[in-house]
């Protein structure tokens, strides 16, 4: 008996070894550094700041009523529930195949009666006979190639690569809510300026009205100041809209009616607290991103795969066995002399099976190479996200400033126009082509805000930024 249960004990330490290839990373098919634009280069970092992805988002967002949007939007989001529920199948999925690793113990008991016919028993009458058992049986299967560790090591990397999917979910949906409240803020301001604008071309229009009137102007000016009064309720209507729709859109990504607090206006601006977020070296930052690492994590789960079909080519050792006790009364089921035992090693040696091994071997082989291919596209992928995000950062300051020199030049140059036609020096035409590239302006200001703000949310995002 000892001797059996150390050519056990070394039959299980021989099953060891797997078949599965030794797994290496392949190697980033991107440049070494960031490409960068000669006209503008992004302000200097300082050399502690944190790395995106070891910021949490509710230290990075400033605004109040935008992180507590955040908030919301991660506790109700469907889309969001369905991921973490897939985590909760994955991790199930693995633990039922971790579970092949251990041995399979079950008890047993059972009562077998028999009756034996009239005509077969010794004075003419049948006999009835009664047999109790109870069992405790252990079956287990040799992992000698490898087979059964490998099918854990693939529902273990599926099951962590679910987990990825749940952190890039996650900071994609912060990163929609992000700029949805943004957008909507923006139309807001839109709608205001429409608002404004509206109002002062009404009291021209008001004015011209009453100096055709009383003869001192052509109905010409009355009527380019009404085209510009159309002109400013048409964009009225068109943003009343546009700020409903950013409403509809900004509920629908919460999952919930907006409480009222987060329903008020607030001022488009800088909505980072962290003053500036480093770039690192690709071959840093892409593989901290979620979806890198999620498809990293598929690749290791083929090559676990490829250890799964190779060990199919080799035998399949179990052992079977059970100890129990067998009586034919109840009353002496354990008592002494009632013990019973059986122990039925098998091997399964496959021989011919048309092929479907090496058919399997080569499929585990192709979904390994694909998912090599998704791999290095989930690299690139990240890698011109971030790129282009980092181009349009060292840009937006200068574009900012500049759209800002244009408002204020063209509000002057209304100003003097305005001034003069009130005055009578000069027709409306002039004002009137000074106040619309003034509202031009000043829309196109909103815009570059939005795109500034725009680019430091999808900074953190694609930067690969924490989502705790």
């Amino acid at each position: 008996m000892q001797k059996t249960l150390l050519s056990i004990a070394a039959t299980m330490f021989l099953s060891a070894c797997g078949l599965a290839p030794v797994y290496e990373r392949p190697a980033a098919p991107v440049t070494a550094a960031w490409p960068r634009g000669d006209a503008y280069q992004p302000a200097p970092v300082a050399a502690d700041a944190r790395p995106a992805a070891d910021i949490a988002w509710r230290d990075y967002f400033g605004d109040a009523q935008l992180r507590e949007t955040i908030a919301l939007a991660l506790a109700n989001n469907r889309d969001l529930r369905v991921s973490a529920l897939n985590i909760e199948k994955a991790r199930a999925q693995y633990g039922i195949q971790r579970a092949a690793l251990a041995p399979n113990v079950s008890a047993s008991g059972g009562q077998t009666a028999t009756r034996s016919p009239d005509n077969m028993g010794a004075n003419g009458q049948g006999a009835l006979s009664r047999q109790y058992t109870a069992n405790l049986g252990v079956s287990f299967e040799l992992d000698f190639f490898g087979k059964v560790r490998s099918l854990s090591e693939a529902a273990l990397q599926q099951y962590l690569g679910t987990e990825e999917a749940r952190r890039a979910q996650q900071i994609t949906l912060v990163a929609e809510v992000a700029n949805t409240w943004l957008s909507l803020q923006a139309d807001r301001e839109r709608l205001r300026l429409a608002a404004d604008t509206l109002k002062s071309q009404q009291i021209t229009h008001e004015l011209s009205k009453r100096r055709f009137a009383a003869g001192a102007t052509s109905g010409l000016d009355m009527y380019e100041a009404q085209t510009s009064v159309e002109a400013a309720r048409n964009d009225m209507a068109v943003y009343t809209a546009e700020v409903a729709a950013g409403e509809n859109a900004l509920a629908l990504l919460v999952g919930a009616p907006l409480p009222e607090a987060l329903q008020r206006p607030a001022a488009l601006g800088n909505v980072a607290a962290v003053a500036e977020l480093p770039a690192g070296l690709p071959s840093d930052v892409l593989q901290r991103r979620p979806d890198v690492l999620g498809a990293e994590r598929a690749l290791r789960a083929a090559n676990a795969n490829i250890g799964a079909a190779r060990a199919a080519f080799f035998p399949s050792i179990s052992l079977v066995g059970s100890a129990g006790s067998a009586s034919g009364a109840l009353s002496g089921l354990f008592k002494a002399g009632s013990g019973t035992w059986s122990f039925m090693p098998g091997v399964t040696l496959p021989i011919f099976d048309g092929g479907a091994n090496r058919a399997n071997l080569a499929v585990a082989k192709v979904d390994r190479d694909i998912a090599v291919a998704r791999y290095e596209r989930s690299i690139q992928s990240a890698f011109r996200e971030v790129a282009d995000a980092l181009a349009q950062r060292g840009t937006l300051d200068e574009r900012l400033a500049s759209q800002t020199a244009l408002v204020e030049a063209t509000q002057k140059s209304f100003r003097i126009h305005e001034a003069r036609y009130q005055k009578g020096s000069e027709s409306y035409l002039n004002a009137l082509v000074s106040q619309r590239a003034l509202y031009a302006a000043q829309q196109s200001l909103i815009g570059v805000r939005l795109a500034r703000a725009g680019n430091q949310v999808t900074l953190y995002k694609v930067l690969g930024g924490g989502y705790l």
